[in-house]
């Protein structure tokens, strides 16, 4: 499993943007629905799932995309499966952790 983490800065605490690495670079396109993983929002470093766990604990809020890096927010018991939207078969998922 190899994933991409961006950490970004938001405007009520730490932005966590994990997409799985063979995804990246791709577009996805359903109805008006549209996941653009071209755009630099999504760019970021190669990180460990044991990294990548200890960064959840800080995050305000989650951008999950790709199979492996929405499985994690499941795993981790921070994404429900009935809140995972599907883009081409290609799971997305948004989480605010909370205050």
């Amino acid at each position: 499993m190899v994933l991409i983490v961006a950490e970004k800065q938001g405007p009520h605490g730490l932005l966590v943007v994990i997409t799985d690495k063979d995804i990246l670079g791709k577009t996805f396109t359903e109805g008006k629905v549209q996941l653009d993983l071209t755009k630099p929002f999504y760019q970021g470093k190669e990180k460990t799932k044991a990294e990548i766990k200890i960064l959840l604990k800080r995050a305000r809020d989650l951008h999950l995309t790709g199979k492996e890096a929405v499985a994690l927010g499941v795993e981790e018991n921070m994404v429900e499966s009935k809140r995972i939207l599907y883009v081409q078969n290609v799971p997305h998922a948004l989480v605010v952790v909370g205050d």
